[in-house]
């Protein structure tokens, strides 16, 4: 198998693979907060405190993954184009 082929036979799998994800669960976790809402701070004794909310994902937690996003925009797209 040469190596252009093999590259690309492994770029499909990949990009199927995402896209799968992405179908399967459109939500990932927030990178900013680690899934968890909100920011840990530690108070002046060093104790782990709730500290505020996480506005990228507006304390949920969750993320819409780029993939579903695209997905998404492509879909709302073609839908207003067919109308």
């Amino acid at each position: 198998m040469t190596p252009a082929l093999l590259a690309s036979a492994l770029l499909l799998f990949v990009t199927l693979s995402y896209a799968s994800l992405c179908a399967a669960s459109p939500f990932g976790n927030c990178r900013k907060c680690d899934g968890m809402g909100h920011a840990i701070k530690t108070d002046r004794k060093g104790r782990t405190k709730r500290g505020k909310d996480c506005r990228r994902c507006k304390a949920t937690g969750k993320r819409i993954r780029v993939g579903r996003h695209l997905y998404n925009v492509a879909a709302r797209l073609h839908r207003d184009g067919t109308r």
